[in-house]
Protein backbone atom coordinates (compact mmCIF):
# COMPACT_ATOMS: atom_id res chain seq x y z
CA UNK A 1 0.00 0.00 0.00
CA UNK A 2 1.51 3.33 -1.09
CA UNK A 3 -1.37 5.76 -0.63
CA UNK A 4 -1.75 8.17 2.26
CA UNK A 5 -4.68 10.20 3.53
CA UNK A 6 -6.85 11.09 6.47
CA UNK A 7 -8.58 8.76 8.89
CA UNK A 8 -12.05 8.84 10.40
CA UNK A 9 -13.03 7.32 13.75
CA UNK A 10 -16.64 6.70 14.78
CA UNK A 11 -18.64 4.57 17.20
CA UNK A 12 -22.22 3.35 17.36
CA UNK A 13 -24.69 1.40 19.45
CA UNK A 14 -24.85 1.37 23.23
CA UNK A 15 -21.62 2.54 24.90
CA UNK A 16 -19.66 0.43 27.37
CA UNK A 17 -17.66 1.53 30.39
CA UNK A 18 -14.42 1.10 28.43
CA UNK A 19 -15.35 2.01 24.85
CA UNK A 20 -13.39 5.26 25.13
CA UNK A 21 -10.26 3.23 25.82
CA UNK A 22 -10.57 2.01 22.23
CA UNK A 23 -11.13 5.58 21.03
CA UNK A 24 -8.02 6.71 22.93
CA UNK A 25 -5.95 3.91 21.39
CA UNK A 26 -7.27 4.70 17.90
CA UNK A 27 -6.43 8.40 18.22
CA UNK A 28 -2.94 7.91 19.65
CA UNK A 29 -1.87 5.30 17.10
CA UNK A 30 -3.40 7.25 14.19
CA UNK A 31 -1.42 10.34 15.19
CA UNK A 32 1.76 8.22 15.16
CA UNK A 33 1.24 6.82 11.67
CA UNK A 34 3.06 8.66 8.87
CA UNK A 35 0.47 7.45 6.33
CA UNK A 36 -2.27 9.31 8.21
CA UNK A 37 -2.36 13.08 7.86
CA UNK A 38 -5.44 14.27 9.77
CA UNK A 39 -7.35 12.28 12.36
CA UNK A 40 -11.07 13.04 12.22
CA UNK A 41 -13.83 11.93 14.56
CA UNK A 42 -17.47 11.64 13.50
CA UNK A 43 -20.01 12.91 16.01
CA UNK A 44 -22.94 10.48 16.43
CA UNK A 45 -21.54 7.56 14.46
CA UNK A 46 -22.32 6.88 10.82
CA UNK A 47 -25.17 9.39 11.02
CA UNK A 48 -22.58 12.03 11.87
CA UNK A 49 -20.54 11.01 8.81
CA UNK A 50 -23.58 11.50 6.59
CA UNK A 51 -24.23 14.89 8.21
CA UNK A 52 -20.51 15.81 7.99
CA UNK A 53 -20.33 16.42 11.71
CA UNK A 54 -16.58 15.88 11.85
CA UNK A 55 -14.02 17.14 14.35
CA UNK A 56 -10.22 17.23 14.14
CA UNK A 57 -9.02 14.93 16.93
CA UNK A 58 -5.43 16.06 16.40
CA UNK A 59 -6.38 19.33 18.08
CA UNK A 60 -7.27 17.60 21.34
CA UNK A 61 -4.85 17.85 24.26
CA UNK A 62 -2.83 14.83 25.33
CA UNK A 63 -4.48 15.14 28.74
CA UNK A 64 -7.95 14.78 27.21
CA UNK A 65 -6.98 11.83 25.02
CA UNK A 66 -5.44 10.10 28.06
CA UNK A 67 -8.52 11.00 30.12
CA UNK A 68 -10.73 9.01 27.76
CA UNK A 69 -9.29 5.90 29.38
CA UNK A 70 -11.23 6.53 32.59
CA UNK A 71 -14.29 8.24 31.09
CA UNK A 72 -17.50 6.27 30.37
CA UNK A 73 -20.16 6.98 27.75
CA UNK A 74 -19.67 7.65 24.05
CA UNK A 75 -16.95 10.30 23.77
CA UNK A 76 -17.74 10.87 20.09
CA UNK A 77 -21.47 10.40 20.45
CA UNK A 78 -23.29 7.36 19.13
CA UNK A 79 -26.28 6.34 17.05
CA UNK A 80 -28.40 3.39 15.97
CA UNK A 81 -28.74 4.05 12.27
CA UNK A 82 -29.08 1.49 9.50
CA UNK A 83 -27.63 2.59 6.18
CA UNK A 84 -30.15 3.09 3.40
CA UNK A 85 -29.50 2.47 -0.31
CA UNK A 86 -29.70 6.21 -0.88
CA UNK A 87 -26.84 6.84 1.60
CA UNK A 88 -24.00 5.13 -0.23
CA UNK A 89 -23.42 7.68 -2.97
CA UNK A 90 -23.38 10.46 -0.39
CA UNK A 91 -21.03 8.53 1.88
CA UNK A 92 -18.53 7.95 -0.92
CA UNK A 93 -18.64 11.64 -1.85
CA UNK A 94 -17.92 12.62 1.78
CA UNK A 95 -15.02 10.18 2.04
CA UNK A 96 -13.52 11.61 -1.15
CA UNK A 97 -14.18 15.22 -0.11
CA UNK A 98 -12.25 14.76 3.16
CA UNK A 99 -9.69 12.34 1.67
CA UNK A 100 -10.67 9.62 4.15
CA UNK A 101 -8.45 6.62 3.45
CA UNK A 102 -8.78 4.88 6.82
CA UNK A 103 -12.13 4.29 8.51
CA UNK A 104 -12.48 2.81 11.99
CA UNK A 105 -15.85 1.86 13.45
CA UNK A 106 -16.21 0.82 17.08
CA UNK A 107 -19.34 -1.19 17.86
CA UNK A 108 -21.23 -4.46 18.05
CA UNK A 109 -23.04 -6.72 15.58
CA UNK A 110 -24.99 -4.03 13.73
CA UNK A 111 -21.97 -1.72 13.66
CA UNK A 112 -19.85 -4.44 12.08
CA UNK A 113 -22.54 -4.82 9.44
CA UNK A 114 -22.25 -1.10 8.70
CA UNK A 115 -18.45 -1.33 8.55
CA UNK A 116 -18.69 -4.28 6.19
CA UNK A 117 -21.02 -2.38 3.86
CA UNK A 118 -18.63 0.58 3.78
CA UNK A 119 -15.74 -1.76 3.00
CA UNK A 120 -17.75 -3.24 0.13
CA UNK A 121 -18.68 0.25 -1.08
CA UNK A 122 -15.02 1.26 -1.26
CA UNK A 123 -14.10 -1.94 -3.10
CA UNK A 124 -16.86 -1.79 -5.71
CA UNK A 125 -16.18 1.91 -6.28
CA UNK A 126 -12.45 1.41 -6.73
CA UNK A 127 -11.76 3.81 -3.86
CA UNK A 128 -8.64 3.03 -1.82
CA UNK A 129 -9.75 2.98 1.82
CA UNK A 130 -8.98 0.60 4.68
CA UNK A 131 -11.99 -0.22 6.86
CA UNK A 132 -11.42 -1.89 10.23
CA UNK A 133 -13.96 -2.68 12.94
CA UNK A 134 -13.17 -2.50 16.65
CA UNK A 135 -15.38 -4.77 18.78
CA UNK A 136 -17.39 -3.57 21.77
CA UNK A 137 -20.46 -4.90 23.50
CA UNK A 138 -21.54 -5.70 27.05
CA UNK A 139 -23.57 -8.57 25.57
CA UNK A 140 -20.39 -10.44 24.55
CA UNK A 141 -22.25 -11.81 21.54
CA UNK A 142 -19.79 -10.97 18.75
CA UNK A 143 -18.58 -14.17 17.04
CA UNK A 144 -15.00 -14.93 16.02
CA UNK A 145 -13.55 -13.36 19.20
CA UNK A 146 -13.04 -15.06 22.56
CA UNK A 147 -14.78 -12.11 24.23
CA UNK A 148 -15.64 -8.51 23.46
CA UNK A 149 -14.22 -5.36 25.08
CA UNK A 150 -16.87 -3.96 27.39
CA UNK A 151 -18.10 -7.33 28.60
CA UNK A 152 -15.60 -7.82 31.43
CA UNK A 153 -16.46 -4.51 33.09
CA UNK A 154 -20.21 -5.01 32.77
CA UNK A 155 -19.84 -8.55 34.13
CA UNK A 156 -17.86 -7.24 37.08
CA UNK A 157 -20.54 -4.65 37.79
CA UNK A 158 -23.35 -7.22 37.67
CA UNK A 159 -21.48 -9.57 40.00
CA UNK A 160 -20.80 -6.71 42.42
CA UNK A 161 -24.43 -5.62 42.43
CA UNK A 162 -25.55 -9.17 43.16
CA UNK A 163 -23.01 -9.51 45.96
CA UNK A 164 -24.20 -6.27 47.59
CA UNK A 165 -27.94 -6.61 47.09
CA UNK A 166 -27.77 -10.29 48.00
CA UNK A 167 -26.50 -9.34 51.45
CA UNK A 168 -29.21 -6.70 51.65
CA UNK A 169 -31.88 -9.32 50.96
CA UNK A 170 -30.34 -11.84 53.33
CA UNK A 171 -29.97 -9.42 56.23
CA UNK A 172 -33.41 -7.82 56.61
CA UNK A 173 -36.30 -9.94 57.83
CA UNK A 174 -39.79 -8.94 56.60
CA UNK A 175 -38.44 -6.54 53.93
CA UNK A 176 -38.57 -8.79 50.87
CA UNK A 177 -38.86 -12.50 50.37
CA UNK A 178 -37.74 -12.62 46.75
CA UNK A 179 -35.43 -10.32 44.77
CA UNK A 180 -35.41 -10.33 40.97
CA UNK A 181 -32.58 -8.67 39.06
CA UNK A 182 -33.24 -7.98 35.38
CA UNK A 183 -30.07 -7.90 33.28
CA UNK A 184 -29.39 -6.76 29.70
CA UNK A 185 -29.16 -9.44 27.02
CA UNK A 186 -31.39 -9.94 24.00
CA UNK A 187 -30.46 -13.38 22.72
CA UNK A 188 -27.23 -14.11 24.61
CA UNK A 189 -26.98 -14.69 28.35
CA UNK A 190 -23.30 -13.91 28.90
CA UNK A 191 -23.95 -10.81 31.00
CA UNK A 192 -26.75 -12.39 33.05
CA UNK A 193 -24.57 -15.42 33.72
CA UNK A 194 -21.90 -13.13 35.20
CA UNK A 195 -24.08 -12.82 38.30
CA UNK A 196 -22.80 -16.28 39.28
CA UNK A 197 -19.35 -14.80 39.87
CA UNK A 198 -20.73 -13.27 43.09
CA UNK A 199 -21.43 -16.66 44.65
CA UNK A 200 -18.97 -18.34 47.03
CA UNK A 201 -21.27 -21.00 48.52
CA UNK A 202 -24.70 -22.52 47.89
CA UNK A 203 -26.54 -20.23 50.31
CA UNK A 204 -25.26 -16.97 48.82
CA UNK A 205 -26.97 -15.05 46.03
CA UNK A 206 -27.71 -15.62 43.25
CA UNK A 207 -29.76 -18.76 43.75
CA UNK A 208 -31.35 -18.94 40.31
CA UNK A 209 -30.20 -17.66 36.90
CA UNK A 210 -32.33 -17.72 33.74
CA UNK A 211 -30.78 -17.26 30.30
CA UNK A 212 -32.25 -16.72 26.81
CA UNK A 213 -30.37 -19.68 25.34
CA UNK A 214 -32.96 -22.07 26.77
CA UNK A 215 -36.75 -21.80 26.63
CA UNK A 216 -38.33 -20.33 29.77
CA UNK A 217 -40.94 -22.46 31.52
CA UNK A 218 -43.25 -20.47 33.80
CA UNK A 219 -44.35 -23.38 35.99
CA UNK A 220 -40.82 -24.67 36.46
CA UNK A 221 -39.65 -21.15 37.31
CA UNK A 222 -42.23 -20.70 40.09
CA UNK A 223 -41.39 -24.14 41.49
CA UNK A 224 -37.66 -23.30 41.44
CA UNK A 225 -38.26 -20.07 43.38
CA UNK A 226 -40.52 -21.69 45.97
CA UNK A 227 -38.04 -24.53 46.47
CA UNK A 228 -35.24 -22.07 47.29
CA UNK A 229 -37.57 -20.00 49.48
CA UNK A 230 -38.68 -23.04 51.47
CA UNK A 231 -35.04 -23.89 52.15
CA UNK A 232 -33.60 -20.45 52.94
CA UNK A 233 -36.55 -18.18 53.68
CA UNK A 234 -35.62 -15.95 50.72
CA UNK A 235 -34.50 -16.29 47.11
CA UNK A 236 -32.44 -14.17 44.71
CA UNK A 237 -33.25 -14.52 41.01
CA UNK A 238 -31.27 -13.10 38.06
CA UNK A 239 -32.90 -13.15 34.63
CA UNK A 240 -32.04 -11.91 31.17
CA UNK A 241 -34.40 -9.38 29.59
CA UNK A 242 -34.43 -11.57 26.47
CA UNK A 243 -36.09 -14.66 27.94
CA UNK A 244 -38.39 -16.44 25.48
CA UNK A 245 -40.97 -19.18 25.78
CA UNK A 246 -40.88 -22.53 23.94
CA UNK A 247 -42.34 -20.86 20.85
CA UNK A 248 -39.58 -18.24 20.73
CA UNK A 249 -41.77 -15.37 21.95
CA UNK A 250 -40.22 -12.86 24.33
CA UNK A 251 -41.65 -13.05 27.84
CA UNK A 252 -41.65 -9.25 27.99
CA UNK A 253 -41.17 -6.93 25.00
CA UNK A 254 -42.46 -3.72 23.52
CA UNK A 255 -44.33 -3.65 20.22
CA UNK A 256 -41.80 -1.18 18.77
CA UNK A 257 -38.57 -2.14 17.01
CA UNK A 258 -35.29 -0.27 16.51
CA UNK A 259 -33.69 0.80 13.22
CA UNK A 260 -32.31 -2.69 12.67
CA UNK A 261 -35.64 -4.41 13.29
CA UNK A 262 -34.84 -5.66 16.80
CA UNK A 263 -37.72 -5.82 19.25
CA UNK A 264 -37.19 -3.32 22.08
CA UNK A 265 -36.66 -4.95 25.47
CA UNK A 266 -36.10 -3.76 29.03
CA UNK A 267 -38.04 -2.65 32.09
CA UNK A 268 -40.67 -5.36 31.82
CA UNK A 269 -39.24 -8.81 32.39
CA UNK A 270 -38.72 -8.50 36.16
CA UNK A 271 -42.26 -7.23 36.70
CA UNK A 272 -43.66 -10.12 34.67
CA UNK A 273 -41.69 -12.66 36.72
CA UNK A 274 -42.89 -10.99 39.90
CA UNK A 275 -46.49 -11.48 38.78
CA UNK A 276 -45.84 -15.16 38.08
CA UNK A 277 -44.66 -15.62 41.68
CA UNK A 278 -47.28 -13.53 43.47
CA UNK A 279 -50.12 -15.31 41.64
CA UNK A 280 -48.96 -18.59 43.15
CA UNK A 281 -47.68 -17.54 46.58
CA UNK A 282 -48.18 -14.77 49.13
CA UNK A 283 -44.61 -13.51 48.96
CA UNK A 284 -43.08 -10.04 48.83
CA UNK A 285 -41.07 -9.62 45.65
CA UNK A 286 -38.71 -6.74 44.88
CA UNK A 287 -37.58 -5.99 41.33
CA UNK A 288 -34.16 -4.48 40.60
CA UNK A 289 -33.73 -3.00 37.12
CA UNK A 290 -30.31 -1.47 36.49
CA UNK A 291 -30.84 -0.05 33.00
CA UNK A 292 -27.90 1.74 31.44
CA UNK A 293 -25.83 1.62 34.65
CA UNK A 294 -24.81 -1.87 33.48
CA UNK A 295 -22.79 -0.38 30.63
CA UNK A 296 -21.71 2.87 32.31
CA UNK A 297 -20.07 1.84 35.58
CA UNK A 298 -16.44 2.82 34.97
CA UNK A 299 -15.97 3.14 38.75
CA UNK A 300 -16.22 -0.64 39.02
CA UNK A 301 -14.67 -1.58 35.69
CA UNK A 302 -12.09 -4.25 34.97
CA UNK A 303 -8.49 -3.22 34.31
CA UNK A 304 -8.14 -6.28 32.08
CA UNK A 305 -11.12 -5.12 30.04
CA UNK A 306 -9.92 -1.52 29.77
CA UNK A 307 -6.43 -2.58 28.71
CA UNK A 308 -7.74 -4.93 26.03
CA UNK A 309 -10.13 -2.27 24.71
CA UNK A 310 -7.23 0.19 24.45
CA UNK A 311 -4.95 -2.30 22.69
CA UNK A 312 -7.74 -3.25 20.27
CA UNK A 313 -7.89 0.39 19.14
CA UNK A 314 -4.14 0.52 18.61
CA UNK A 315 -4.13 -2.79 16.72
CA UNK A 316 -6.91 -1.62 14.38
CA UNK A 317 -4.77 1.27 13.18
CA UNK A 318 -1.69 -0.92 12.74
CA UNK A 319 -3.67 -3.39 10.63
CA UNK A 320 -5.11 -0.61 8.47
CA UNK A 321 -1.65 0.90 7.98
CA UNK A 322 -0.60 -2.47 6.54
CA UNK A 323 -3.35 -2.12 3.96
CA UNK A 324 -5.76 -4.57 5.55
CA UNK A 325 -9.46 -3.85 5.16
CA UNK A 326 -12.83 -5.53 5.73
CA UNK A 327 -11.70 -6.96 9.05
CA UNK A 328 -12.50 -6.71 12.77
CA UNK A 329 -9.93 -6.91 15.56
CA UNK A 330 -10.35 -9.99 17.76
CA UNK A 331 -9.18 -11.13 21.19
CA UNK A 332 -7.71 -14.60 21.43
CA UNK A 333 -7.19 -16.48 24.69
CA UNK A 334 -3.83 -18.19 25.11
CA UNK A 335 -3.60 -21.74 26.44
CA UNK A 336 -1.75 -20.93 29.68
CA UNK A 337 -2.06 -21.86 33.36
CA UNK A 338 -2.93 -18.20 33.93
CA UNK A 339 -4.90 -15.82 31.72
CA UNK A 340 -3.22 -14.33 28.66
CA UNK A 341 -4.79 -12.85 25.55
CA UNK A 342 -3.48 -11.76 22.18
CA UNK A 343 -4.88 -9.71 19.32
CA UNK A 344 -5.96 -11.09 15.98
CA UNK A 345 -8.49 -10.29 13.29
CA UNK A 346 -11.33 -11.80 11.31
CA UNK A 347 -13.28 -10.86 8.19
CA UNK A 348 -16.19 -8.52 8.82
CA UNK A 349 -18.57 -10.71 6.85
CA UNK A 350 -17.97 -13.47 9.43
CA UNK A 351 -19.23 -11.12 12.17
CA UNK A 352 -21.88 -8.88 10.59
CA UNK A 353 -25.44 -9.82 11.57
CA UNK A 354 -24.25 -12.88 13.51
CA UNK A 355 -24.48 -13.61 17.23
CA UNK A 356 -22.49 -15.77 19.62
CA UNK A 357 -24.68 -17.27 22.32
CA UNK A 358 -23.58 -19.20 25.38
CA UNK A 359 -22.89 -22.90 24.71
CA UNK A 360 -25.23 -25.27 26.52
CA UNK A 361 -22.21 -26.77 28.28
CA UNK A 362 -22.07 -23.56 30.33
CA UNK A 363 -25.70 -23.93 31.47
CA UNK A 364 -26.77 -26.49 34.08
CA UNK A 365 -29.14 -29.35 33.28
CA UNK A 366 -32.01 -27.72 35.18
CA UNK A 367 -31.64 -24.57 33.03
CA UNK A 368 -31.65 -22.34 36.12
CA UNK A 369 -27.93 -21.72 36.66
CA UNK A 370 -24.51 -22.05 35.07
CA UNK A 371 -21.61 -24.53 35.19
CA UNK A 372 -17.97 -24.30 36.23
CA UNK A 373 -17.01 -23.97 32.57
CA UNK A 374 -18.57 -20.50 32.48
CA UNK A 375 -16.94 -19.42 35.75
CA UNK A 376 -13.50 -20.45 34.45
CA UNK A 377 -14.18 -18.50 31.25
CA UNK A 378 -15.44 -15.30 32.88
CA UNK A 379 -13.36 -14.89 36.05
CA UNK A 380 -10.15 -13.63 34.39
CA UNK A 381 -12.09 -10.97 32.43
CA UNK A 382 -13.15 -9.04 35.55
CA UNK A 383 -9.70 -8.83 37.14
CA UNK A 384 -8.04 -5.56 38.19
CA UNK A 385 -9.23 -2.04 38.92
CA UNK A 386 -8.89 1.36 37.26
CA UNK A 387 -7.64 4.43 39.11
CA UNK A 388 -9.99 7.34 38.44
CA UNK A 389 -9.15 10.96 39.36
CA UNK A 390 -11.48 12.28 42.05
CA UNK A 391 -12.59 15.76 43.09
CA UNK A 392 -14.76 16.49 46.12
CA UNK A 393 -15.61 12.84 46.42
CA UNK A 394 -16.70 12.32 42.81
CA UNK A 395 -14.95 11.03 39.67
CA UNK A 396 -13.55 13.53 37.18
CA UNK A 397 -14.27 12.75 33.52
CA UNK A 398 -13.21 14.45 30.28
CA UNK A 399 -15.04 15.70 27.21
CA UNK A 400 -13.49 16.16 23.78
CA UNK A 401 -13.18 19.88 22.99
CA UNK A 402 -14.34 19.23 19.43
CA UNK A 403 -17.45 17.53 20.77
CA UNK A 404 -18.17 20.53 22.99
CA UNK A 405 -17.89 22.90 20.03
CA UNK A 406 -20.09 20.72 17.85
CA UNK A 407 -22.60 20.35 20.64
CA UNK A 408 -23.05 24.12 20.79
CA UNK A 409 -24.68 23.78 17.39
CA UNK A 410 -26.76 20.70 18.08
CA UNK A 411 -27.01 17.92 20.65
CA UNK A 412 -28.56 15.65 18.08
CA UNK A 413 -27.62 14.39 14.64
CA UNK A 414 -28.99 16.75 12.01
CA UNK A 415 -32.33 15.55 10.65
Amino acid sequence: MSWKGNCLIAQSGGPTAVINNSISGLIKESLRQTRIKTVYGAIFGIKGVLDEQLIDLGLESRQTIDGLRYTPGAALGSCRYKLQDSDYEKLLAIFKKHDIRFFFYVGGNDSMDTANKIHQLAQTSGYDMAVVGVPKTVDNDLPETDHSPGYGSAAKYIATVVKETGLDLQGIVASSDIAILEVMGRNAGWLTAAAALAKNNREEAPHLIYLPEVAFDRERFVNDVLKVYDKLGYAYVVASEGLTDKNGNYIAAEKATDAFGHVKLGNGLATTLKEYITKEANLKVRCNILGTSQRSAIHNSSRTDASEAYMAGIEAVKLAARGMSGIMVTLERKDHPYYLSSLGYTDLDRVANREKTMPLSMINEEHNNITKEFLDYARPLIEGEISIPMHQGLPVFVTLEGYKRMNLISRKPAS
